[in-house]
């Protein structure tokens, strides 16, 4: 039997013909996945890799901004800082007694954040890098910061402004 053999009926397909068909969807896919426009606006997961985080003002919490601790200032290292994903924050301690919050989704492709070392927020999916100070970016492909989500600290409890 070829691969070159006519269909004998309505319903009988060739295996090049289902392999041809196979290919076609797997291409849509794999460039549907690989598209965007580096905004990261309002994306609610990654495009690769790390669980899907929420990117919204409130962290999914409604009411929760501001009526919540979300860490200690002792939690948070100085010259560091903490991707808390689950509250949607990333928070810094650029200098002592100074913390910052940022929204923890990359600006390239949507992808959570993974961890606050060597004075940056690092993505590894993409593996951009952001400073701790202010969000800029310190190393692409991502252009755009992170957005700042504004803390505030009231004793050693660090909550959202």
């Amino acid at each position: 039997m070829s691969d070159d053999q006519e269909p004998t009926g309505p319903t009988t397909q060739t295996r090049r013909v289902l392999l041809a068909g196979a290919g076609a969807v797997g291409a849509a896919v794999v460039l549907a996945a690989c598209g965007g426009d580096d905004t990261g606006g309002g994306a609610t997961g990654p495009t690769s890799g790390g669980p899907a985080v929420p990117s919204t003002g409130d962290a999914g919490g409604g009411d929760r901004q501001g009526a919540q601790s979300l860490a200690t200032t002792t939690d948070i290292p100085l010259g560091g800082g903490k991707v808390l994903a689950a509250e949607g924050v990333v928070i810094t301690q650029p200098s002592p007694g100074e913390f910052k919050g940022f929204d923890p989704i990359c600006t390239h492709q949507g992808c959570p954040v993974s961890n606050v070392d060597g004075g940056t927020i690092n993505c590894t999916c993409h593996f951009s890098k952001f400073s701790i100070e202010d969000g800029s970016v310190k190393a692409g492909p991502a252009t755009k910061p992170l957005p700042a989500k504004p803390v505030k600290v009231v004793g050693d409890q660090i909550s959202f402004a």
